[in-house]
């Protein structure tokens, strides 16, 4: 019995055995041979396809996780900023009360204070506190990955629709020509590979999504540990002229 090149085609014969017949055990066996590996290459094709399905749908599910995480950021900025707000008009109240209470101690102080106009109310001091905005490589990065919800959807097995199927071999027709020619003649297998690297290309645009979201969330990070240490001396400094203004009051 004749063994078959390690080289061997399973699909090299597909149109020719229609038309020709087996003949002998030897030919049987030779075709049941044939069909066992048709079989296997389609089963491990499908298997592949699957797998990439399954790990676009991963990855579009940790960009969705990232985009939510950075608008979470975003959120925390704005509330840090409203609080450093909070922390420069109580130090511009405090530093009003502190002329309050001398020009009590002081009666000539006093009668100043009293015939004095009355200065206009100013906007609390921003000590060096520049106005938040998130910067603009985080909010591209949340636009671009935001315009992948809906694939995120399709692929999600809870989340697609029942039309939408993941052997899409409709598509195969849509291959120009020049592509069809680097993939199998076999119709199932061929869509089975242009479903593979479809989805390799789709992972690679998600990954340089993901990479553009990393960088971005880091930058913001950065940026609000600035504002987190600028906030906390702040803070110390305000205590500090509180327990001050504290123990004048007590000594009136």
């Amino acid at each position: 019995m004749s063994a078959l090149p390690r080289s061997y085609n399973p699909f090299a014969e597909d149109e020719e055995e229609e038309d020709v017949a087996p003949a002998g055990p030897g030919g049987a066996a030779g075709a049941d041979r044939q069909r066992y590996l048709q079989q296997e290459v389609l089963r491990r094709s499908a298997a592949t396809a699957d797998s990439t399905t399954r790990s676009l749908s991963l990855l579009y599910e940790s960009e969705r996780i990232g985009v939510a995480a950075s608008e979470e950021l975003v959120r925390q900025g704005e509330a840090l900023k409203r609080t450093e707000q909070m922390v420069d008009k109580m130090d511009q109240d405090l530093k009003t009360s502190q002329r309050h209470i001398n020009s009590i101690k002081s009666v000539w102080g006093g009668l100043v204070n009293y015939f004095k106009a009355k200065p206009p109310e100013s906007k609390p001091e921003q000590n060096g506190a520049p106005e938040y905005y998130a910067n603009s490589r985080l909010k591209e990065a949340m636009m671009t990955s935001k315009e992948q919800e809906s694939k995120y959807q399709e692929s999600h097995p809870n989340l697609r629709k029942l039309d939408n199927s993941d052997n899409d071999f409709n598509k195969a027709d849509l291959v120009s020509s020049v592509e069809k020619d680097a993939y199998p003649k076999n119709q199932q297998l061929r869509a089975y590979h242009q479903k593979i690297d479809t989805n390799l290309d789709e992972m690679s645009s998600g990954l340089s999504r993901l990479k553009s979201l990393a960088l971005g969330l880091q930058t913001e990070i950065e940026e609000q540990d600035d504002m987190l240490d600028r906030l906390t001396r702040k803070v110390e400094t305000l205590d500090v002229n509180i327990k001050n203004t504290d123990r004048k009051v007590r000594q009136l």
